[in-house]
């Protein structure tokens, strides 16, 4: 009997959030969602609700490195997908560990989610990212704020993103580089520059999660052999519909609903069980 293809494995670096709008919950469902493996690396735990965060507690760096290094000794790890690191002690050990990984394509979520509630130390954070992480990435996701911060003598999108990329990475993709009433634009651009504007219905539900969602998804993608720019498609395209069927789960944004697939399953099924089919 022909054994079924491997389930990639898909290692996220990120916080614990318990309102599961960002950090390991977010990247776990995506991951299952999307026919992946998630080994959740936790470098926080987080007090946050759906409106907004409370206190953050980072993870020592030692328990962090030995997390990954269990993982990555242990499974054939196929992306990597990096999220929040809560120090620049955080950071280094990352850059350290990431040397000895060269061929696992690299997704990173910069500049707001690398930053706690201290201000000093999220630029801190920042910094050390630019200068240890970006060059080993494959695809930096940040939207048009979190660009702006990165590359602050940019004064035009593409000002910004040469900026970004010349610190180090592969690939941006800025989410946000122009809205409309009913359209929002994301661009990506690799050291060349602009290589493709994506153009996305405008939904009026406002979620939080929608950075994590991305990155996680398109990870997912490269985890399963896609071509960049296929994964950076379907990544959006999944996040797009994760977003479209966000839940107000609490009192504050939405919750996206990364298993939409299965929620609109599930009530087929509820519809044509209440007509009194089999």
């Amino acid at each position: 009997m022909q054994r079924n293809a491997p389930t990639p494995v898909i290692m996220t670096l990120s916080s614990h959030d318990p309102s599961g709008c960002v950090g390991i919950q977010a990247d776990i469902e995506t991951s299952i969602s999307l026919g992946c493996h998630c080994t959740p690396i936790v470098t926080a735990l987080c007090a946050r609700d759906t409106r907004d965060i409370k206190d953050v507690t980072a993870v020592d760096t030692g328990f962090l490195i030995e997390q990954c290094r269990a993982i990555l000794e242990d499974m054939p790890v196929k992306a990597l997908k990096i999220d929040y690191l809560a120090n620049v002690s955080q950071v280094e050990a990352v850059h350290t560990i990431l040397k000895d990984y060269p061929h696992i394509p690299l997704v990173l979520n910069p500049a707001r989610s690398m930053a706690n509630l201290d201000r000093r130390e999220g630029n801190a954070v920042l910094e050390a990212a630019k200068y240890l992480l970006f060059p080993a990435t494959t695809l930096l996701c940040p939207d048009i704020v979190e660009a702006h911060q990165i590359a602050q003598q940019g004064d035009t999108i593409d000002a910004c993103a040469q900026e970004i990329l010349e610190a180090g990475g592969d690939h941006l993709l800025i989410s946000g580089t122009r809205r409309t009433q009913n359209t929002y634009e994301n661009s990506l651009y690799n050291s060349q520059g602009l290589v493709r504007r994506y153009t996305w219905e405008r939904l009026s539900v406002f979620s939080h999660g929608s950075g994590a969602t991305l990155c996680a998804s398109i990870a997912c993608y490269l985890g399963h052999g896609l071509l960049l720019s296929d994964a950076v498609q379907q990544g959006q395209n999944f996040a797009w519909q994760s977003l479209a069927a966000s839940r107000r789960l609490g009192m504050g944004h939405g919750v996206p609903n990364r298993l939409f697939w299965a929620t609109s399953t599930i009530e087929g099924e509820r519809r044509r069980g209440s007509d009194g089919g089999c």
